[in-house]
């Protein structure tokens, strides 16, 4: 990718929008900062990245924005959430995995589960991650249906999980129901611009052999991901040992799901082999630090597999054990737990961690070709964080300072595909008043679930 200056035209070429920041970070190249550059975008893809003043002669802009205090960045990609728990933010907090899920998640989905519980968490979910300057996400949970019109009505980038569970559910009450409704998700938004489909299996100890192998047949039909919860804790590990003889990934593999489209979440119990395996496969790892720590689930090693050539993304996995979707938290959690596994302050540097959270999600989801960098040809999926406030000054180094100390009320603006949806810190076309009471109903539903229980 270059960035040399170009020869400037007589006449000045349309676009619809010109970006102009005082930092730019495109990503590739990796651990780039240019200065005073501008973005320009027509019909909703970037056409450029180039010199404000070259921009300024070879563009004519429909719309210019200009953020001289702003660093641009492109959206940051959730590679993991379970947005419609937002609604459950904090019910089961400091609690282990078995119980937090056995014991609470469970009942009370079970209690308040359906379409209108998905769209309103999802909406709410949407709002968040917007203003925390993430513009795509990776979505695991029921009814994908709604999930994928509620991010479609709000021009938000998402790939929507078709689950697969050994139990009966709202959605499906048997193997059969789970994949013909999966059919059809994938059916109906196979060319969406915005939003794709992954097959999403609960976890190995939720799902069978028999249905991991029609997943791995029908995902190499259909051309997609696969996304699951795996080596996620030391009780996860024995409990397949005992009951198939063989830990997770190696089940997995006799399985033939060990591959490249494989997106393997949390992944805190690994050996060397196992990570070499992952290497030589093409295995995507998505890291969610936070709600590993929260529940005592163990470290994932980012540096090994970094080390590996495995591609690392980031998570910070649902509400319900997080208990939040801020990205810029992540990174920093993520970057400093990396160097105390690793015993290595070099371990996962700011230019590393922003890369995993934006290209290596992007990448672990199959869309590095669409969005995760800045470059000419790709989505114009945008966000501009504002690095002039208190807490983020002085300014010697804007990796670091994007990583390490910037929270995500600094982010100003971003777009989707070229479209606003945060500007100056408002969001657009979203009924704020609406998500929030309609969230506080949830509340009252949810609580006396949690009470009555």
């Amino acid at each position: 990718m270059s960035y040399q200056p170009v020869a400037e035209s007589a006449t000045p070429e349309p676009c619809d929008l010109l970006i102009e920041a005082r930092h730019v970070v495109p990503v590739e190249p990796h651990a780039v900062v240019l200065e005073h550059h501008a973005v320009a975008i027509r019909d909703g893809v970037i056409l450029a990245v180039l010199p404000i003043a070259e921009a300024r002669a070879r563009f004519e802009a429909r719309e210019t924005v200009s953020r001289p205090e702003g660093a641009l960045i492109p959206g940051l990609v959730n590679a993991h959430v379970h947005n419609p728990m937002t609604l459950m933010r904090g019910v089961a907090d400091d609690l282990p995995l078995k119980v937090w899920l056995q014991e609470h998640i469970w009942p009370i989905e079970g209690a308040v589960i359906g379409p209108e519980f998905v769209a309103d968490g999802v909406a709410l979910a949407i709002a968040e991650m917007l203003r925390g300057g993430t513009t795509c996400c990776n979505e695991n949970y029921f009814f994908p249906d709604v999930q994928a019109a509620t991010y479609k009505r709000h021009g938000f980038r998402a790939m929507v999980g078709l689950p697969v569970i050994d139990f009966p559910t709202a959605w499906a009450k048997s193997d059969d129901e789970y994949f013909d409704r999966a059919g059809e998700v994938h059916d109906q938004w196979r060319h969406d611009r915005l939003v794709a489909t992954a097959f999403a299996p609960h976890a190995p100890y939720t799902v069978s052999d028999e249905n991991f192998e029609r997943i791995r047949m029908l995902a190499d039909q259909l051309d997609i991901p696969v996304h699951l919860h795996t080596h996620e804790t030391a009780q996860e590990v024995e409990q397949s040992q005992a009951k198939h003889g063989q830990r997770p990934l190696a089940r997995l593999d006799r399985l033939g799901l060990v591959n490249d489209r494989l997106i393997a979440v949390h992944m805190t119990q690994l050996t060397d082999a196992e990570i070499a395996l992952c290497a030589a496969r093409g295995v995507s790892v998505v890291h969610c630090v936070e709600s590993n720590l929260k529940l005592a689930s163990g470290f994932c090693p980012v540096a090994k597999l970094l080390g590996a050539g495995v591609n690392v993304a980031i998570g910070t996995d649902g509400c319900a054990s997080n208990n939040d979707l801020d990205m810029f938290g992540e990174l920093r959690t993520a970057a400093l737990l990396a160097k105390a596994v690793a015993q290595d302050a070099a371990a996962f540097d700011a230019a590393a961690a922003l890369r995993a959270a934006t290209l290596g999600s992007a990448k672990a989801m199959g869309l590095d070709a669409l969005v995760g960098s800045l470059a000419p040809g790709k989505q114009a999926d945008l966000a501009c964080i504002d690095l002039s406030a208190l807490e983020t000054q002085p300014l010697y180094h804007v990796l670091s300072q994007l990583v390490y100390a910037t929270g995500r009320q600094q982010v100003s603006d971003v777009w989707i595909a070229g479209r606003p949806k945060l500007r100056d810190r408002v969001l657009v076309d979203m009924d704020l008043d609406g998500i929030l009471a309609n969230a506080r109903q949830w509340q009252e539903r949810i609580g006396a679930v949690v009470v009555g229980g």
